[in-house]
């Protein structure tokens, strides 16, 4: 069984959406935390743009489902957490330019 990394988990989530605004999850700076254990248990600490985001449930499910197809993946725990609370500053280096440049 080949040994799942951070790097390959938080690459599976950037292809998850937030579906109010046209940016992954990880470059949104949602994903606040990725363990991975010895046999491939995942456990993820996510948050929200908001508390009253209508879509908390959808996207946490999203990113379940995404972690979940991953070959030799085992159990994965998709945690939503609101501390700290998210603000822009979360948001990637890379997104913050291209929204300089496309305002």
């Amino acid at each position: 069984m080949a040994a799942i990394t951070k790097d390959d988990v938080l690459n599976a989530l950037s292809e998850v959406y937030d579906p109010e605004i046209p940016i992954n999850i990880v470059d949104m700076g949602l994903i606040y935390k990725v363990d991975v254990d010895g046999q491939n248990n995942v456990d993820v600490d996510m948050t929200m743009t908001t508390r009253g985001c209508p879509m908390h449930s959808f996207m946490v499910t999203q990113a379940q489902k995404r972690i979940e197809k991953m070959d030799g993946i085992g159990k994965v725990n998709v945690n939503l957490v609101w501390n700290p609370p998210w603000s822009p500053e979360m948001i990637s280096q890379k997104i913050r330019e291209q929204m300089q440049q496309n305002p």
